[in-house]
């Protein structure tokens, strides 16, 4: 697979997970009545389980395995980390937190994109033959 095509995929893997997680952040606030920082936590554990597996299967042809799933898990929570860290320096220099996040998810989805290609999923045939 051309390795265009793998990002592309990957993209929308994210944009999937990330619409599961913000059906269920809505469905448990305004429906369970959680607080919004449990349900959008609920909600990012749930997307990150979908990105996975949408990863695994349809981005990089790789076995679900425990070993790829807790690399994912590092990975995601790196990202996560890192979006953080430019959301909040981008806020500190002024610019308007959604600016912030635009440039964060556009640094990130590159970065976790290369990480999960490289180390989470590295076994998968596909995903070693575009290196």
């Amino acid at each position: 697979m051309h390795r265009h095509t793998r990002f592309f995929r990957y993209l929308a893997v994210g944009v999937v997970a990330t619409a599961a997680h913000y059906a269920l952040l809505v469905a448990l606030v305004e429906v369970a009545g959680w607080s919004a920082p449990w349900a959008a936590a609920a909600g990012a554990w749930v997307g990150a389980q979908l990105a996975f597996v949408g990863n695994a299967r349809l981005t990089f042809g790789a076995p679900v395995t425990a070993a790829g799933w807790l690399r994912f898990q590092i990975v995601a929570a790196l990202g996560a980390a890192l979006s953080y860290a430019i959301v909040r320096a981008g806020v500190h220099l002024g610019w308007h937190y959604l600016v912030a996040q635009a440039v964060a998810t556009a640094v990130t989805v590159v970065i976790t994109y290369e990480a999960n290609r490289r180390w989470s999923f590295a076994a998968a045939p596909e995903a070693s033959s575009d290196r």
